[in-house]
């Protein structure tokens, strides 16, 4: 079991321990509090030291404000590492800095001793408690803080004039308030700062690990977003790239690859750099020979041999190169895919889970050649035997994980330039037959809207479709047609493949209930009564419908419905993964 060093402390009594060293780590993120922030504190902490606005109201002897927890541990230097309250205790700082350069000038003997012990919170002291003032208890290293050597000038110099940066401002703000409280409490001034050091508590949590520490910090934090596992890797690299001269060069790539993921990648869970190398982590697994359907934890995966993986030039190149790949995916790049290409993509879009992110990410990092670029007739390919297998095996084997291991093993053929054949994973026909037919197409359902989006590229002469339009599930026999008439004989085939498609949502939400004779001029387009051109829908098989039919009745669901399992029994075949 981890051991934990848990002691409620003062302001005081924490910062002015003389073996207090405290270091904001490199993975850190950059000091995000700004003057709402500050003012919530102040506040907070100005009704507590003089409730109702009177001095002696106050009880020394038992009020306590708490500030929340501090969560570190002590690193090999023996440093304390920051995990948790870095906000918090940077802000102290700034704070208490604010009232020694305004104390610090006073000849009253109470801001004399309240000057006394705010040196030893700030400074580092001597046997006899005198400030090393070139030796403060707390340093930043944030590898992304632009601005972490003014916080630090700040503290040393307790002088902001002409900087602008957010330690700045928020320093500038206590002087202020500071200043403000002096003129209209001019009887109080020697009590404010002596009860924020005496009575304002903080809840040091020193861990064992870092691991531990950020476990705590996960499992404390409510109002922020704990380190991600690509803040641990950006510390990695900041150190490799530290050592190699290229400190800069690395902050600069980090910041820009950090703004790209945060543009492109949306992730459930985690951030959208944990996503990214996720993405890529798939890559090394493939090239480690790993097939295991056990994947274990990412920040295990990068921590091997001492984070030996990013403590390679390649690694970061590789990464951000993934990245520019998907981002090209993602903006439906014309000049760097074909049209085809780009069609299987879309539909990618809709896949019923998200293992095809992985596979492709294995089939770029594996193919592409010495520009980025890939061979557009094997990306096609290998789009069309992606589609065809995910979409069979999610009808025929639910649940992403049983996908699991086909593909991992194909992951390992794709880095070995082998031919993918999904091999002992082949489907037979009679059973993907009885799967479709077996299979509730329910609009909850991801594999319904894929299916449709891959029925709807089967049409000749079908564009692409931009992956900016929200498509929805159009009912081409409506469901409120059949509340009111009934005239399905088989209810059933209302939710059935046969009677879906997709449809533009600006569309559907105006289709949605009418009968087919009225929902063909909203497919093809129409002018409103204000003279207005509204235009019809993108999917040319609804466009060819709404021209040649006049109804859409149960015999026609029926006929598309076989029609469309028919096709997808034959694209399977098409690809090779029919036995």
């Amino acid at each position: 079991m981890s051991k934990l060093n848990i002691d409620q402390k003062t302001i005081k009594d924490l910062f002015a321990d003389k073996k207090a060293d405290f270091l904001i780590p490199d993975y850190q993120r950059p000091y995000a509090w700004g003057e709402k922030e500050c003012q919530t504190l102040w506040d907070d902490i100005f009704a507590f030291a003089f409730p109702e606005n009177d001095c002696d109201k106050f009880d020394s002897d038992n009020d306590e404000y708490f500030l929340g927890p501090i969560v570190t541990f002590k690193n090999e230097e023996g440093k304390q590492e920051i995990i948790d309250g870095q906000q918090r205790l940077t802000t102290l700082m700034l704070l208490l800095r604010a009232f020694y350069a305004i104390y610090g000038h006073m000849q009253d003997d109470r801001a004399i001793k309240t000057s006394k012990l705010i040196e030893q919170c700030i400074w580092k002291t001597d046997e006899f408690g005198d400030p090393d003032k070139n030796a403060l208890k707390i340093n930043s290293e944030v590898a992304t803080d632009d601005e972490k050597n003014e916080f630090l000038y700040i503290l040393i110099e307790g002088d902001a004039e002409g900087k602008h940066s957010r330690y700045a401002a928020n320093f500038k703000f206590f002087q202020v308030k500071i200043s403000e409280f002096l003129k209209s409490y001019p009887s109080y001034f020697s009590f404010l700062p002596i009860r924020i050091l005496n009575n304002c508590i903080l809840l040091p949590i020193e861990a064992e690990s870092q691991d531990t520490a950020l476990r705590i910090f996960s499992t404390l934090n409510d109002r922020g977003l704990p380190l991600s596992d690509a803040d641990i890797f950006k510390a990695q690299f900041y150190k490799y790239y530290a050592n190699k001269g290229k400190k800069d060069d690395f902050i600069k790539k980090w910041k820009a690859l950090e703004t790209l993921c945060n543009s492109i990648f949306h992730p459930l869970r985690g951030t959208p750099m944990d996503e990214l190398f996720t993405r890529y982590m798939y890559y090394e697994r493939a090239l480690q020979e790993n097939k295991s359907s056990t994947t274990e934890a990412l920040r295990k995966f990068y921590e091997r041999d001492g984070y030996a993986l990013l403590k390679n030039d390649q690694t970061l190149e590789n990464i951000i190169d993934l990245a520019n790949f998907w981002k090209d995916v993602i903006a439906q790049n014309a000049d760097r895919f074909s049209t085809q290409v780009l069609c299987q993509l879309f539909i990618l879009n809709y896949a019923p889970n998200g293992m095809w992110t992985y596979f492709l990410s294995v089939y770029y990092m594996a193919n592409r050649n010495s520009d980025g670029e890939l061979n557009d007739e094997d990306l096609y390919t290998f789009l069309n035997q992606t589609i065809a297998f995910v979409w069979a095996y999610a009808i025929t084997n639910p649940g992403v994980n049983a996908l699991r291991a086909p593909i991992y093993a194909e992951m390992i053929n794709i880095v070995k330039h082998k031919t993918i054949e999904f091999r002992g994973y082949m489907f037979d026909r009679d059973h993907v037959k009885r799967a479709f037919l077996n299979y509730r197409f329910g609009n909850n359902r991801a594999i319904t809207k894929a299916m449709l989006a891959w029925w709807c590229f089967q049409q000749e002469g079908q564009e692409l479709l931009s992956s900016e339009t929200v498509f929805e599930i159009e009912h081409i026999y409506a469901k409120n047609r059949q509340t009111k008439e009934k005239s399905l004989e088989k209810p059933e085939l209302l939710e059935s493949l046969g009677n879906k498609a997709i449809l533009e949502r600006r569309i559907n939400i105006r289709a949605s209930d009418y009968r087919f004779e009225d929902k063909i001029k909203y497919y093809q387009g129409y002018i409103n009564n204000r003279n207005q051109r509204k235009e019809g829908t993108k999917n040319i098989e609804l466009l060819k419908l709404s021209k040649t039919a006049t109804d859409f009745t149960g015999v026609d669901i029926e006929h598309r419905n076989q029609h469309i399992i028919w096709s997808f029994m034959e694209y399977l075949t098409q690809n090779g993964l029919m036995k």
